[in-house]
């Protein structure tokens, strides 16, 4: 029997983080936890040493490894800063890195892992919107496998697998809509943080789940899909699927359409991209199995963007090209701050990202640099309409 492989976990104390590594405790023949990172979270980390004692431990902030060292003692590697997070991105032990951390802070560590030939489980939706472009050419020169984590691109993948490429017409994603799929438009304007959060179907951190509430996150998806699965953007379509079951699926050139289904777990993607193309048996996880598919009732309908505007805001970046995504990317993650803090109301997220994008001077979006450099430029923007807003820049 092959010996486990190691796996590091980039974003351990997020939803995401914390749901791989449930997964990868629970197959101790398969995989062996090679080391965990997170920027701030001392609490969330204090528990994760001691559930699963992970023999390397990143913490981004100073004090924060400062106030882990003290809680936990010793029996384990700590360091902290950026070049040590992305040294343990690169680990030679391990041969799958699980890309977690949310947002411009997990795009570093992506670049140390695609460094070598290994699979990394991206759920950093982020950093192949900013950086498509060089992120997929350093897998490729590398020999590195991208495995998608977000449900909608894992379903893509497993899909994938059962036709030619030249039978597909367009894959599309599925949208749950978010909180506020039903509320009329006149009240997004009083809604506040708690309710942003509070997800109809899925558990997930604070970032994506207002990114959901605004259907950015699906916007986003596009863009990932496009560099993940190199298809045009016309050839990617979004349905509104409120029951969150169907997760994926595949127009083809006959007429016939192939969908994956599943509950909302994200263990389930989480296992495809760790082990796929073998099934893991996720009833280890649970006192039983993952709860049968509901499937009394399936509704779908357009993603049309004049009822989601975040969706043709993504679209149109895309299209632009160079580093408007980038932009696009910080300038939300900006606007999702400011929300969260309260010096921005909700209905104003989207209204700032259009007048960023309208103001965007044209940018290289090739390299690394370029969309560092690009990302840069959107979160000035951004500050600038907090500024003309009345919040602080």
């Amino acid at each position: 029997m092959n010996s486990p492989r190691g796996v590091v976990v980039l974003g351990a104390t997020g939803s995401v983080g914390r749901q791989a590594l449930q997964v990868v405790a629970a197959f101790p023949e398969r995989f062996r936890l090679a080391g965990v990172a997170a920027r701030s979270s001392v609490e969330t980390m204090a528990e994760i040493v001691e559930q699963y004692r992970p023999p390397r431990v990143i913490m981004g902030d100073g004090a924060a490894a400062a106030a882990l060292r003290q809680r936990c003692g010793t029996g384990f590697a700590l360091e902290n800063g950026e070049e040590a997070l992305c040294a343990l991105a690169a680990e030679p032990q391990a041969e799958i890195v699980v890309a977690a951390m949310a947002g411009q802070a997990g795009l570093l560590p992506l670049w140390a892992a695609l460094g070598t030939a290994r699979r990394v489980a991206l759920a950093n939706k982020e950093a192949l919107v900013m950086a498509g472009a060089a992120l997929m050419a350093r897998a490729r020169a590398n020999g590195a496998e991208i495995r998608p984590v977000d449900s909608e691109h894992a379903a893509i993948h497993q899909l994938l697998r059962a036709v030619r490429r030249e039978e597909i017409r367009r894959l599309v994603l599925t949208a749950s809509g978010g909180p506020f799929l039903d509320l009329p438009p006149e009240r997004l304007a009083s809604v506040g943080v708690s309710e942003a959060l509070r997800h109809p179907r899925w558990s997930m951190g604070p970032k994506v789940s207002i990114d959901s509430a605004t259907l950015m996150n699906k916007g986003f998806e596009i863009i990932e899909a496009h560099w993940l699965f190199d298809l045009p953007e016309e050839r990617i379509g979004v349905l509104i699927h409120p029951q969150s079951v169907v997760h994926g699926m595949l127009e083809l050139r006959d007429g016939s359409t192939l969908a994956q289904l599943g509950p909302p777990d994200m263990r389930l993607s989480i296992a495809w991209a760790l082990a796929g193309p073998e099934r893991l048996p996720l009833d280890r996880l649970d006192s039983s199995p993952p709860l049968p598919v509901a499937l009394s009732r399936l509704d779908f309908s357009p993603g049309e963007e004049t009822r989601f505007p975040a969706l043709g805001l993504c679209r149109k970046a895309l299209r632009r090209g160079g580093g408007a995504p980038a932009a696009l990317a910080a300038a939300d993650e900006a606007a999702v701050e400011a929300f969260r803090e309260g010096h921005l109301p909700f209905a104003r997220i989207l209204p700032l990202l259009a007048d960023a994008m309208a103001r965007l001077p044209e940018l290289a979006g090739e390299t690394l640099e370029d969309a560092l450099r690009a990302g840069r430029e959107g979160r000035r923007l951004a500050e600038d309409f907090l500024s003309r807003e009345g919040g602080p820049a």
